[in-house]
C-alpha cells in the first residue's frame, strides 16, 4: 500500500475526528505526542454526531470502505445502535469505468470470436456500476435465438486496490483491539478477516454464477412453493472468474413503494412470501441468499395479485448443517412459545456455549432481554432484534461466533425490514410459526424416520448381499482374536508359574545361606 494512500486515510479519520473513538487515558505518550504533531489536521464537522462523522468517512473513503461499512451495520452485536443504524444508510453509488475497457475484459475473458459470434448490440453505457463490478446489457445469440442479457464485469485491478485496503484496515483493528476498552469484546481483528474472506469470495464470478445455478435450482422444481422466488438464468459457458453472463430481468425495485402501490401489488401477499423464501431457504434446502438488501431484490408485478420475488447478485450465500438447522428451528419455535429453559438448554446442547455453563443463569438472563419484548404486540415485534438480543446475551455467556449464524441474523434483519417497509403491519411471527413447526415436525417425527430409512434405502440394497459374508468374517476373525487371546494367556501363565520357581529357588537358597551364617558364627 502506498504511503500516499495510508495518509489520505489517516488525514480522513483525523478531519472527522474519528481519534476521539480512542479514550484518551489508555493512550500512551507516544500517540498522544503524534496526534498533536498533526495539528494541522483537526475536526472539520464537530456540529455532527460521531456516527455520522464515521458513515461519512467510510464514504469518502471510496468502494472497499463503503461495502466494509455495510458489513459492520449489520453487526449490531458489535457496534451501538446509533452507529448500526448509521451505518445503514451507505449508498454503494461508484464512478462508472469506460464501456471500452469493459468491452476489452470480456473479450479477453471469453476469446474475440465467441463475442463477435454471439454477442450484438453491446452497450458501452454499463446498466448499474457498483464498488467491485458494474453490468452492461447486450443482445446474445444462443441455440439460434436471441436472448436479453446483461453481463456482468470485475472492475480493473480491483483485487489489488482491495488487498491494499483491507491490510490498512487490518493495522487499524490491531490499534483498536489494543487500546479500545471494549476492543476484546468487538474482536475488530477478526470482524476485518472475516469480510476479507467475504470480498475475496465476490471477485470470483465463477463462485456467483454456482450460486445463481444453485438458487435457480432450488426454486424451479415445478413445486407450489417454489414460486414466491425467481433468479435468473446463468450462461456458465460464456461465464469465467472476471465476466458472468446471465438473463435480463424486468422488475420493480423492492423498495419503489409508490410504484409497487400504483400497480396495486399485493402488497400482504409479497410481504409474506418474503418471509416465505427466507424460511425455506434456510429450512428447506440450507443454502440461502445472504445479501438481500433492496438493491438485489426486484418484484415481478405482471400479476398484481399473485407477485414474485426476484433475487439478483449471488456473491454470497450461507449454508446451515443438519444439527444448527435442527437447533435453530427448535430454538425459533421454543422463542415462540416464550418456553426460555428450552433455548438456554438447546444452546447447550448444541455446543455453542460451553458445556459447564449453568443453564438456571443463563434461561434468566434469556428472560429479562426478552420478556419485555414480548409485552409488546406481535406485530411490532422485530425478529431479527430478537435474534439480535440472543446472540448478545449468548455472547456475555461465552458464545463463540458462528459465521453462518451471523449471515443468517443479516439476512433475517435484511428480509423482516423489506417486508414491513412493504406492508408495516406484517406479523412475521404468526407468518413463520406455523412453517417453522411443520418443519420440526417433519424432521423429528415418524414421517421423519421413514424418510430417512427412504433415502437410506440404495445404500442398503448395495450392502446387504455382503451382510452374511461379514458377519461370518467378523466371526471367524472374533473366534482367531479368542484363540490368540488364550495362547497369550497360558503363556503369561506359564511365565508366571517359572517366575515362581525361580523365587521359590532363591527364597530357599537365602534361607540355607542365612541358617549356615547362624550355625558358624
Amino acid at each position: 500500500m502506498s504511503s500516499k494512500r495510508l495518509y489520505k486515510i489517516v488525514k480522513t479519520f483525523l478531519q472527522f475526528g474519528l481519534d476521539e473513538l480512542l479514550p484518551k487515558k489508555y493512550l500512551p505518550w507516544y500517540v498522544k505526542v503524534a496526534r498533536s504533531s498533526l495539528f494541522w489536521l483537526r475536526n472539520k464537522h464537530k456540529d455532527k454526531s460521531k456516527a455520522e462523522r464515521f458513515r461519512i468517512a467510510i464514504e469518502s473513503l471510496g468502494p472497499v470502505f463503503v461495502k466494509f461499512g455495510q458489513m459492520l451495520s449489520t453487526r449490531r452485536d458489535l457496534l451501538p445502535d446509533d452507529f448500526a443504524t448509521e451505518l445503514t444508510l451507505l449508498q454503494d453509488k461508484v464512478p462508472a469505468f469506460s464501456g471500452e475497457d469493459a468491452e476489452k475484459i470480456i473479450i479477453n475473458a471469453m476469446g474475440q470470436d465467441v463475442f463477435t459470434q454471439h454477442f450484438q448490440h453491446f452497450d458501452f453505457t454499463p446498466l448499474a456500476s457498483a464498488s467491485i463490478a458494474q453490468v452492461h446489457t447486450a443482445t446474445m445469440l444462443h441455440q439460434d435465438e436471441e436472448h436479453e442479457v446483461v453481463i456482468k464485469v470485475l472492475r480493473p485491478n480491483i483485487e489489488k486496490t482491495i488487498l491494499a485496503d483491507i491490510k490498512v484496515m487490518s493495522r487499524f483493528a490491531g490499534i483498536v483491539a489494543k487500546w479500545l476498552p471494549d476492543g476484546k469484546r468487538l474482536r475488530p481483528v477478526e470482524v476485518v478477516a472475516e469480510y476479507k474472506k467475504t470480498i475475496l469470495e465476490e471477485l470470483d464470478l465463477n463462485r456467483e454464477a454456482a450460486n445463481a445455478i444453485q438458487l435457480n435450482r432450488n426454486f424451479s422444481q415445478g413445486r407450489e412453493s417454489d414460486k414466491v422466488l425467481y433468479v435468473p438464468e446463468v450462461y456458465s459457458e460464456f461465464s469465467s472468474k472476471k465476466v458472468m453472463v446471465m438473463e435480463r430481468i424486468y422488475g420493480i425495485g423492492v423498495g419503489e413503494v409508490d410504484m409497487l402501490t400504483t400497480q396495486n401489488v399485493n402488497m400482504k401477499l409479497l410481504a409474506e412470501r418474503g418471509v416465505e423464501v427466507f424460511f425455506t431457504q434456510v429450512f428447506r434446502d440450507s443454502f440461502f441468499h445472504a445479501d438481500m438488501h433492496p438493491g438485489n431484490v426486484f418484484v415481478n408485478a405482471t400479476n398484481p395479485d399473485d407477485p414474485t420475488w426476484i433475487a439478483i447478485d449471488c456473491g454470497i450465500v450461507g449454508t446451515l448443517n443438519r444439527e444448527d438447522k435442527r437447533y435453530l428451528a427448535e430454538n425459533f419455535v421454543a422463542f415462540f412459545n416464550q418456553d426460555y429453559r428450552k433455548v438456554a438448554q438447546l444452546h447447550v446442547d448444541s455446543g455453542w456455549v460451553p458445556g459447564d455453563t449453568s443453564v438456571d443463569e443463563f434461561e434468566f438472563a434469556i428472560r429479562t432481554v426478552c420478556e419485555p419484548i414480548f409485552n409488546k404486540p406481535l406485530s411490532e415485534i422485530s425478529f431479527g432484534q430478537v435474534l439480535v438480543n440472543l446472540f448478545n446475551t449468548a455472547r456475555r455467556f461465552n458464545m463463540e461466533v458462528q459465521p453462518q449464524l451471523v449471515l443468517l441474523q443479516k439476512t433475517l434483519l435484511y428480509i423482516e425490514g423489506l417486508g414491513r417497509q412493504l406492508y408495516p403491519q406484517l406479523d412475521l411471527w404468526q407468518t413463520a410459526k406455523p412453517f417453522l413447526e411443520n418443519w420440526v415436525k417433519e424432521q423429528m417425527g415418524v414421517k421423519a424416520v421413514f424418510t430417512k430409512v427412504k433415502d437410506n434405502l440404495p445404500f442398503w440394497n448395495e450392502k446387504l448381499p455382503e451382510i452374511p459374508d461379514l458377519v461370518y468374517d467378523y466371526l471367524k476373525t472374533n473366534r482367531e482374536a479368542q484363540r490368540q487371546q488364550l495362547l497369550m494367556l497360558n503363556k503369561l501363565h506359564q511365565q508366571q508359574n517359572q517366575h515362581s520357581k525361580q523365587i521359590t529357588k532363591l527364597s530357599l537358597i537365602a534361607t540355607i545361606a542365612i541358617c549356615l551364617t547362624i550355625t558358624f558364627t
